[in-house]
């Protein structure tokens, strides 16, 4: 074939996946037997061909840590320092396809093609950490069906950010529930948007092999690092979340400890950390992956205490309130983006398929019960407690009553299974960055998670401020990885094959996307 002479001539794209499956030495040499060939299949496969590379790019264990979220596997739980005792058999046979792994491009020669990314060069992603890094404690990847996939789609999107829904529509207005279902509908659109750039190659697999595609190396690393800001960010507002329920239980404990007076919200916080940290130190964390897809149970039972106490209580439903109230817009702006950021999981659901063709419509479906679910905790809850509504509406619910005592529980518990598997990837991450010899020491993963569990208890009692949080995190975060870099990628990927039409529109959203972020980002500074 040439290959080069019908594309570019002096370019060679090769690129290394971000995956790291156990049949990577089956691929390969699967990919030698059948080098003579000058035809290959269309799907996205893995079957490529294997090549010499360096040393692969950070981060290496973005798609195993992530796809925690969009998995269940068998249940078993070991410690960090049992390492040595249960994964060096692992380790002994997944060594071979590990090295072969690491030799795959990421896009394959005679897979120029088809579709391609046309603004990469020369650079090489990561196959997988050949330094030994703490992947064995991350689940294996699998392949979902259609309903599963539905399920952790609405597992990801469906979170904490409904408990700050009413008070979004208090500061917003009524007439700001139209900007609840145009994030919707925005976002489900730059979820398809990534798709498609997961479609321009078979080897590209998450949101960093997007951005590596887009921009280049640059583009990898910068929205890594905001995906893991995005993951350590969410930390905080889990401690801050399930600090705020525990003092509600108990308003009056206090303590002095050596002339240094601990609130009743900071001794909670400390007591919640304490709790939370043997879960960081786990080394295998499908238990916890298994527990947490139960987030969707917990919201069920949230959002039918809140229905049973305005029901069967004296609170009842009172609608009031402004119609509109553009002093506190910008932040109901973050507060409502915030409610839709998983895109940063999505590429992994996509990937996980057995039928990604039907992708587009576990979007839809996703993303239409997550937008009326808000909707309708948003009206109840600002209907029930009016103007002084918390930015957590569990605050607000009456004590002594069973379906308040339910509600504020279960989002107590939650935070104990999520917090482990969203604070892993950022201490996967900064392993990475350890020399070969320290990365595989399970005292130096220990201090690692440890240093970063006690750093998320300094910023959330530093700043205890539920609400702001939120919609800071919205407002920045979500708005750049859930609305703009999508855009940007498709842009950048397929800029070749756009029509004029579709530039422009993709150029306009991308700009009302950064004016809004903007205009939040201001807001929720003032």
């Amino acid at each position: 074939m040439k290959l080069e002479e019908d594309i570019w001539p002096d370019r060679r794209i090769e690129i290394e996946t971000d995956d790291e499956e156990n049949e990577a030495e089956i691929a390969c040499q699967n990919g030698e037997d059948d080098t003579g060939s000058d035809v290959e299949s269309p799907s996205r496969d893995h079957s490529n061909p294997c090549i010499d590379c360096p040393s692969p790019s950070w981060p290496q264990s973005y798609r195993k840590s992530l796809d925690m979220f969009t998995g269940v596997t068998p249940p078993s739980v070991s410690f960090l320092r049992s390492s040595s005792l249960l994964s060096s058999s692992g380790k002994r046979q997944q060594a071979s396809a590990t090295e072969s792994s690491l030799s795959r491009p990421l896009i394959s020669a005679t897979s120029l093609d088809k579709d391609i990314p046309t603004s990469t060069l020369p650079i090489k992603l990561s196959a997988t950490s050949e330094s030994g890094l703490s992947v064995s404690e991350l689940p294996p990847s699998q392949q979902c069906s259609y309903s599963q996939s539905v399920l952790n789609a609405l597992n990801a999107l469906c979170g904490i950010g409904i408990l700050s829904t009413p008070y979004a529509l208090k500061e917003g207005g009524w007439f700001s529930l139209m900007l609840l279902f145009l994030f919707g509908i925005i976002t489900c659109y730059t979820g398809i948007l990534l798709k498609r750039c997961l479609d321009s190659s078979p080897q590209l697999q998450t949101y960093p092999d997007i951005g590596q595609a887009a921009f280049g190396l640059a583009g990898r690393i910068c929205i890594a690092t905001i995906l893991y800001v995005e993951l350590y960010s969410s930390c905080v507002e889990y401690l801050i979340m399930m600090s705020d329920n525990l003092s509600a239980f108990f308003p009056n404990a206090q303590m002095e400890i050596a002339g240094l007076h601990l609130s009743s919200y900071q001794l909670c916080a400390i007591i919640s950390t304490l709790v939370i940290l043997p879960t960081v130190w786990l080394r295998n964390l499908s238990l916890l992956s298994y527990v947490s897809v139960g987030g969707i149970v917990t919201l069920v039972v949230v959002v039918l205490c809140l229905l049973w106490v305005g029901i069967s209580g004296d609170v009842g439903f009172h609608p009031n309130g402004k119609a509109l109230n553009f002093a506190n817009l910008p932040v109901t702006i973050g507060l409502y983006s915030f409610c839709y950021g998983s895109h940063s999981v999505f590429p992994n659901i996509y990937s996980s398929m057995k039928e990604p063709s039907r992708f587009n419509s576990v979007l839809l479906i996703s993303f239409v019960v997550a937008a009326f679910t808000y909707t309708g905790v948003a009206i109840c809850g600002f209907s029930m407690f009016g103007e002084v509504i918390k930015p957590q509406f569990t605050l607000n619910l009456p004590t002594k009553v069973a379906a308040s005592e339910i509600a504020r529980w279960s989002v107590v518990a939650a935070p104990v299974t999520k917090f482990a598997l969203t604070i892993t990837p950022v201490a996967l991450s900064l392993e990475e960055l350890l020399p070969s010899g320290q990365n595989r020491s399970h005292g130096v993963s220990i201090l690692i998670r440890t240093v970063l569990v006690i750093s998320v208890l300094t910023v959330a009692m530093a700043v205890p401020y539920f609400g702001s949080v939120t919609a800071l995190i919205g407002s920045l975060l979500v708005m750049l990885v859930s609305l703009i870099l999508p855009c940007a990628c498709y842009m950048r990927i397929h800029r070749d094959r756009l029509t004029e039409i579709q530039a422009s529109m993709e150029r306009q959203t991308s700009a009302e996307n950064t004016v809004s972020l903007t205009k939040a980002e201001t807001g929720t500074n003032k």
